[in-house]
Formats: structure tokens, sequence, C-alpha cells
């Protein structure tokens, strides 16, 4: 009987795991498809656009200074206290330009996080409503956890999230 008890608890999480509803999704087909996707990408190209016309201006200005100051360097009449004082200005021109590539980086980064967060939410909440609805007991996304294999028992709730989140 023991033995028999034994058997029937070792055998209870098998036996539990063969009806568990297992759901696949790819999240980033489904991003891709959204159309706010589209728009957030103007909104980011062009802010993008606006960084690189400024960060031209400011390489147009390093530029003259370093033609200004390649003029100075060879001529040996010019005092060194002038051509130092050009060096100086080269050296605070080019620190100024880094400074401006990592702010333009941090803040186009923050925008597309605030652009594109939305839209990945509005996806989770659409994947999470059709696994609550297809009453699955585990849903993996196959564009975050790749998944080497998936048996006929697998099912691909791609389209019904498409269905819920109006793209169909």
């Amino acid at each position: 009987m023991k033995r028999l008890l034994m058997i029937t608890v070792a055998l209870l999480p098998l036996v539990v795991a063969a009806q568990a509803r297992i759901g696949i999704v790819n999240s980033q087909q489904l991003f891709d498809l959204m159309p706010e996707k589209a728009a957030a990408e103007a909104q980011l190209k062009a802010l993008s656009d606006k960084y690189h016309a400024e960060y031209e201006l400011l390489q147009g200005e390093f530029d003259k200074k370093y033609a200004d100051y390649q003029t100075i360097a060879s001529d040996a009449s010019m005092p060194e206290t002038i051509k130092a004082r050009r060096v100086q200005e080269l050296q605070e021109s080019d620190k100024k330009m880094r400074e401006f590539e990592r702010s333009a980086a941090d803040d186009i980064a923050a925008q597309r996080t605030a652009l594109t967060q939305p839209i990945a939410d509005r996806v989770q909440a659409a994947i999470r409503k059709a696994g609550e609805q297809g009453a699955f007991d585990l849903v993996l996304d196959t564009a975050v956890t790749p998944v080497a294999y998936t048996g006929p028992a697998t099912i691909d709730i791609t389209p019904m999230v498409k269905t819920l989140l109006g793209l169909e």
C-alpha cells in the first residue's frame, strides 16, 4: 500500500504536466505590426535628425577652429600664448561635442522608451488576456525565450492576440 501511494505521488506531477495548456506567441512580431510603431519611429527619426543637424554645426565650428589653429601653428612669429589659447579652444570644442553626443544619445534613448513602452505594454496586456481567455497555464514568448521544440499540443496564440489588438 505504501509503495502504491509513493508511486502515485511520484507520477502525479507527470499527469498534471500532461494536462497543462501551453501557448506560444511572438511579441516582437506583434509589436512590429502595431500601427503606433510607425508613428513612434517617425518621431524618433525627426528628433535624431534635429540632433544630427546641431552636431553638424558643432563639427563645423570645430573644423573652423582647427583650420585657424593650423594657420597660426606654423607661424613662427605667433606668440606661444596665442597658440596655447587656440589649443585650449580646440579641446573645449571637442569636449563640448562629446558631451552633446552623450546627452543626445541619452535623450533619444529616453524618448524611444517613452514612445515604445506604451505599445509594448498594450501587446503584453493582449497576450495576458489571450492566455486567460484560452485558459493557458503557460505562454512562452518566442521573441524573448528561444524555443527549440514545440509539440503538437502547444498552441500558437499569436493570431488570437492579433485579433485582440485589432490587427486582423
